[in-house]
């Protein structure tokens, strides 16, 4: 099956010879300062990730005894061939993304699911919102977009702001975490060469039992732990709320999922066709591709978003540009990633985990899922955790099946979602939205990313028994 394609060096026999003779208790040793220069920079001096994964991968180098020119040079290889790969999706999800909330077709989505739900389902309702506006936005759009909504619900409904708050954060969560285009899903997709439309599919049935159990399940609990009252004049207003003109549901809900049908369609074909061949499959395998996928959409919505909202051309062009700007800290930050994914395979990391590995018990899905709550602890940051993790199993995942590696892939995804705290942004970012203490924060959102991470965690390990 055909791959997301770029040709970053794994492990096994592509890995290329390190550029370093040390031993195998050096490499670890330089595993261990280079992740913890990056976790002391992050958390104790506020340095940005990006300036941290680019020093953590020269101390890594140096550490690692290999030449400083070729440890740069491995730092900037890596970094270039991961944004050119993911790059251009990141950028692409952005722009749907932002056409989606400013036509107002994320508020008629919102409102006409409102609308067609009883007082008991609402949560499993909010739950749905969150799915399906998550899919295609960064989780801090997403809940900026959905916090009106969110408490207008629970004002008018007289229900527990977590009651209905959970439900909403939990579905952007675990498309956050768990689904491609999302930055975390899609790095990770890269660095392990794995197959984005089954990462993609098996993310979906991993995600909704997922969203389920942390959402509406789980906001009954948090209900009765934490009772809040937001405080006034925090929350925006919703940006199409007086809008003359809106997108239909019909065609708004075509448009989001436009993308992850094309791409799942692509993985359905290369199953039950698998021949390079084939008409269909050569097809497929061009409207299935990611990029094309999303760029597919992205012309799609601007008729069908920007031009229903009534958008001319000089607004539909102010919207791309705007939707572009906020995602360069994000590309930077994963272009790093790879960078310092790339310098630990070039130095000879990838090849001693190997010969390590070969005596451990653990599989590399629990690895993986290890390492990433190992680094989301200390760093606080999803994409930083993602990242560094995936960069650490990929050796692991070379002569995985398809669906193996698509697994170590989300549990990579689940791991980096785990118990979010004082050092994550978006822990005081809910935390101010809600009006909360942080005891009540820890109590509420950070036992729901943990419940999201181990939950997954556990529909994997079962997954990997039968795919």
């Amino acid at each position: 099956m055909r791959h997301l394609s770029v040709e970053i060096l794994a492990a096994g026999s592509q890995q290329p010879d390190p550029i370093t003779s040390a031993g195998n208790a050096q490499l670890g040793i330089a595993a261990l300062v280079g992740i913890a220069v990056i976790v002391l920079l992050i958390t104790r001096f506020k340095l940005h990730a990006f300036l941290a994964l680019t020093v953590g991968s020269l101390v890594l180098g140096a550490v690692a005894a290999a030449p400083l020119d070729k440890a740069i040079d491995s730092f900037t290889t890596g970094l270039g061939d991961t944004v050119s790969g993911v790059g251009v999706l990141i950028a692409l999800g952005a722009v749907l993304g932002k056409l989606l909330a400013d036509s107002g077709g994320a508020d008629q989505i919102v409102d006409t699911i409102l609308a067609k739900a009883g007082r008991r389902s609402i949560p499993w309702a909010m739950a749905l919102i969150a799915g399906i506006v998550g899919l295609p936005m960064f989780f801090e759009v997403g809940l900026v977009l959905l916090i009106p909504v969110v408490l207008l619900v629970a004002k008018r409904g007289n229900y527990s702001v977590m009651r209905v708050g959970i439900p909403a954060l939990a579905g952007l969560s675990v498309m956050h975490g768990l689904i491609p285009p999302h930055p975390g899903p899609l790095v990770a997709i890269d660095a392990i060469h794995a197959n984005l439309g089954v990462t993609l599919a098996l993310g979906l049935v991993v995600g909704i039992p997922t969203l389920v159990v942390a959402g509406p399940l789980f906001g009954r609990v948090a209900a009765r732990w934490v009772d809040t009252t937001p405080p006034e004049g925090v929350v925006p207003e919703r940006a199409t709320a007086d809008a003359a003109r809106r997108p239909g549901f019909g065609i708004t809900l075509a448009t989001v999922l436009l993308p992850v049908v094309l791409m799942l369609a692509k993985a359905l074909t290369d199953i039950i066709v698998d021949d390079a061949e084939n008409t269909v499959q050569r097809v497929m395998d061009v409207v299935g591709d990611p990029m094309i996928a999303l760029l597919v959409a992205v012309l799609v919505a601007l008729f069908t978003l920007g031009r229903s909202a009534g958008f001319g051309k000089d607004k539909l062009s102010e919207t791309v540009g705007s939707s572009l700007g906020p995602i360069a800290g994000i590309l930077l930050i994963v272009g790093a990633g790879g960078g310092f994914k790339q310098t630990l395979v070039d130095v000879g990391i990838g090849r001693m985990i190997l010969d390590v590995s070969e005596n451990w018990s653990v599989p590399a899905l629990l690895l993986g899922w290890l390492i990433a709550v190992g680094i989301r602890l200390a760093t606080g940051s999803a994409t930083v955790a993602t990242v560094s993790a995936a960069g650490l199993v990929a050796p692991l995942t070379a002569d995985m099946s398809t669906a193996q590696a698509a697994l170590v892939v989300l549990a990579v995804g689940a791991g980096s979602l785990f118990f979010s705290h004082v050092n994550d942004a978006g822990f005081w970012l809910v935390k101010e939205y809600f009006g909360m203490n942080v005891g009540q924060t820890v109590k509420s959102w950070s036992i729901m990313e943990t419940i999201i991470s181990v939950v997954a965690l556990l529909l994997l390990l079962l997954l990997s028994l039968v795919v």
